[in-house]
């Protein structure tokens, strides 16, 4: 009896212990302890490099990691933009600038290529506490790269988007072809039928000169439909509201 209740509580004892190891998880950034100065970072291809600044306006004090990597988020694609500092410490209430630094790289240069941003913020350990599970949330934000090419603005080409109404299995599908080179979130995305609007909940971001297509549940096309979006901007702002015709396809 003795031999089973001290099994028990060697395993509690372990347990605990795993308690108080860091659980690193992605979280939007809002949720995040930690601030970042853009939502999103354009990097022009004439430049060298790019900043923003990392806040820390809670009460406690941070460790934290920055790089780049792929939309993927893959941990072995090499990608040509080093973070600097990787790694550093911010007290509460302070700031750092972290620079993105370009390196030599053979990215297209008739389009806008994706990356992300990662920002790891890592709480300090306080021995003085037991069993404390510690939470390392990541923020993630786009990272765009613009060659210098592009003498256009992506706000510029907002006109030139294609929509049109596909049937596909018997399904109905919206269909936007981005003949332009750069990527577009948008803020609001939703399709006038008949003066009614039909949202669309988290549309998937249009690629450059590539075709997207959003689901439609049960909607027979039919003629004098439009779409009604916005998009967000370079820095983090929402595009004026555009209305545009859609056309029919086969």
């Amino acid at each position: 009896m003795f031999e089973s209740i001290n099994a028990l509580r060697r395993r509690t004892v372990r347990i605990g212990a795993v308690g108080a190891l860091f659980l690193s998880v992605y979280a939007p950034l809002s949720q995040a302890s930690l601030t970042l100065s853009s939502s999103r970072v354009v990097f022009d291809g004439d430049k060298r490099s790019v900043s923003l600044v990392i806040a820390n306006p809670s009460d406690k004090v941070y460790a934290v990691q920055t790089w780049v990597n792929t939309e993927a988020d893959d941990t072995t694609t090499a990608v040509p933009f080093m973070a600097s500092p990787p790694l550093f410490r911010v007290n509460p209430g302070k700031e750092q600038q972290v620079q993105i630094n370009g390196l030599p790289h053979t990215l297209p240069t008739d389009r806008e290529s994706l990356f992300y941003f990662n920002a790891q913020e890592i709480p300090q350990v306080d021995n003085r506490q037991s069993n404390v599970l510690n939470i390392a949330i990541r923020t993630r934000i786009k990272f765009f790269y613009r060659p210098s090419q592009l003498k256009d603005k992506p706000q510029a080409r907002l006109k030139d988007l294609q929509w049109s109404i596909q049937r596909r299995d018997g399904k109905t599908h919206l269909v936007l072809n981005n003949p332009t080179p750069f990527h577009y979130t948008f803020k609001q995305l939703q399709l006038m039928v008949d003066g009614q609007p039909r949202r669309i909940e988290r549309p998937v971001m249009a690629a450059p000169l590539e075709r997207t297509v959003y689901a439609l549940d049960n909607l027979p096309p039919g003629p004098g439909l439009q779409v009604v979006f916005t998009t967000i901007n370079d820095y983090g702002g929402t595009t004026a509201q555009m209305t545009v015709p859609v056309q029919s396809a086969p």
